[in-house]
């Protein structure tokens, strides 16, 4: 206490809402006086992006005085807006009001969320008396309610983190879920075998996404996790620390939070800055440490997986003919698409092929039903033993059956569709026959498109195969072939989908190519499957 008996502050920040200068400065002296840091502002709008900005830098105020009649929105709204924000939510609101209080209006005030309801003006040992009560309350809620609160936020950011579907969405909600624990700007780096990190970031302004200053903070989390097991916390000081992780060009200290992996050979850092003096709650290193383990547990399978990916998606490419070195085929002209499926999504088994053969010029377009590297590994078989086939036989229904009977031997639980077209460059003549596969649709020269006519059961089950469907392809005729990656879409049947393929192929410009990048800017976003596409016309 002073001299006068006035129980002294111990450093809290109040701030102040107030549309009225003369009011905002009387209020401000008061608290002064009190030893109280005082943030003044004018209106709710400069409340509430004054509030933003210090809940970016980790200074929020321990309790806000508001104004009831401010100029932009009531006292009692800027209030339920701050309640409607988590990390913001735990901050005491004291309403005032010059004006006479009614009972009503106390009681719009603490069912907005307000601590209290000071009439104005008032005694500078009642301001300051309110406004201890008012921080003394928080601090009571926050030690008894915070435990099961953050307790809470840990298990919704555990859910998050294990619903990821690659290392960047995983990095992205670790990052968000450190920085609803620690109310405070956070970065996640989920750190691959060989070196690449994943960063995430949430209520910060960090640097580009490719700055020196996180390639050196991940070196630094690598080195930390090195020959460790187990999580472990650590300050990092603003020299070993790179500047601009946080905000640009700006150094700092920061906590750092580091699980390695179960291999050893990948790690997780969640890091969070150092701006206040006090020692942290040790609770939240404990929940911090869980949640870094529970976001290195699920980068393992996450970080595989995209090794397997880059490996089948290497390997697909590697078999799969390249458009500029298609081999050349005599009276036809052939122009071929690979499109993977997004980074979050596993690899199919999907191809093409356009090969020589003695009567005409063979093209398949299919899928290996599954989505693996094994996918892609009896994908490049069924390529292969295609191409053999090809040597001594012809017929699209002769090879269509020899590849049956050869998943049933050698793989006998895959499946997988293919539809093949033979053509005499010639006459025209086509012969078509088709495993289970999207049909090949014409496309005629004067304008609209028709699926051909042909199916039959899928390869791998050993069923009988009907004749190949006869067809006649003219010389102003367009033949497009496509795996269903190009427009299957969840929740839409895939008789509606093809139609809108055949509108939309019926409308595009004549050429190969244009046909191709028309149709891949129409569908195949969002995919879930690769895409394959082979369009053909007589040269």
């Amino acid at each position: 206490m002073d001299g006068n008996g006035t129980q002294q502050a111990d450093g809290t920040t109040v701030l102040v809402v107030d549309d009225v200068a003369a009011s905002r400065y009387a209020m401000g002296a008061v608290l002064r006086r009190a030893g109280h840091q005082v943030v003044p502002v004018a209106s709710g709008g400069e409340a509430l992006v004054e509030l933003d900005v210090r809940l970016r830098d980790g200074t929020l105020p321990d309790v806000a005085l508001v104004d009831v009649g401010l100029p932009d929105m009531s006292g009692f709204e800027l209030c339920r807006r701050v309640r409607a924000q988590p990390p913001m939510a735990a901050l005491p609101v004291v309403h005032f009001s010059a004006a006479a209080t009614a009972s009503g209006d106390r009681c719009r005030g603490l069912d907005a969320g307000g601590d209290a309801y000071l009439t104005v003006p008032a005694e500078p040992q009642e301001i300051q008396a309110v406004v201890r009560a008012a921080v003394r309350g928080a601090r009571r809620a926050t030690g008894a309610g915070s435990v099961v609160q953050r307790l809470t936020l840990l298990s919704e950011a555990i859910i998050t983190v294990q619903a990821a579907r690659c290392p960047q969405e995983l990095a992205a909600a670790a990052a968000e879920g450190t920085a609803r624990l620690t109310a405070s700007p956070a970065v996640a780096f989920v750190i691959g075998p060989d070196g690449e990190p994943h960063r995430g970031t949430a209520h910060c302004r960090p640097a580009p996404a490719d700055s020196a200053a996180h390639r050196t903070a991940a070196r630094l989390i690598t080195r930390l996790a090195e020959g460790r097991t187990g999580v472990h916390s650590a300050v990092v000081p603003a020299p070993l620390w790179p500047a601009g992780i946080f905000r640009p060009g700006v150094e700092e200290d920061a906590r750092l939070t580091v699980a390695p992996a179960q291999d050893g050979r990948s790690a997780v850092g969640l890091a969070t800055p150092v701006r206040r003096l006090p020692v942290p709650d040790p609770a939240d290193d404990g929940l911090l440490a869980r949640l870094a383990q529970a976001t290195a547990l699920a980068a393992e399978p996450l970080l595989l997986y995209q090794v397997e990916r880059h490996v089948a998606l290497t390997l697909q490419r590697s078999f799969l003919p390249q458009p500029h070195k298609l081999p050349d085929l005599a009276g036809v002209d052939i122009v071929v698409r690979y499109v993977p499926a997004s980074q979050e999504t596993e690899i199919g088994g999907d191809f093409y092929a356009a090969l020589r053969t003695g009567e005409g010029v063979l093209t398949a377009v299919g899928d290996v039903v599954g989505h693996s590297l094994d996918a892609a590994t009896v994908m490049v078989e069924i390529r292969h033993a295609l191409r053999a086939y090809c040597v001594t036989e012809s017929d699209p229904a002769v090879l269509a059956g020899r590849l049956d009977r050869m998943l049933q031997l050698y793989h006998p639980d895959v499946t997988a569709t293919v539809c093949l077209t033979l053509v005499d460059p010639g006459s025209g003549r086509m012969r078509i026959a088709n495993a289970g596969h999207i049909p090949p649709l014409i496309l005629g020269g004067g304008g609209g498109a028709r699926y051909v006519d042909a199916c039959g059961p899928l390869l791998g089950l050993g069923l009988e195969r009907p004749p190949p469907t006869e067809g006649q392809l003219k010389p102003t005729d367009r033949l497009l072939m496509v795996t269903d990656g190009l427009i299957e879409t969840r929740g839409i049947p895939l008789d509606t989908s093809m139609a809108q393929l055949r509108t939309a192929a019926a409308d595009a410009p004549d050429g190969l190519d244009t046909l191709c990048d028309v149709l891949l800017g129409c569908f195949g976003h969002d995919r879930d499957d690769d895409i394959a596409m082979l369009a053909l016309r007589l040269g």
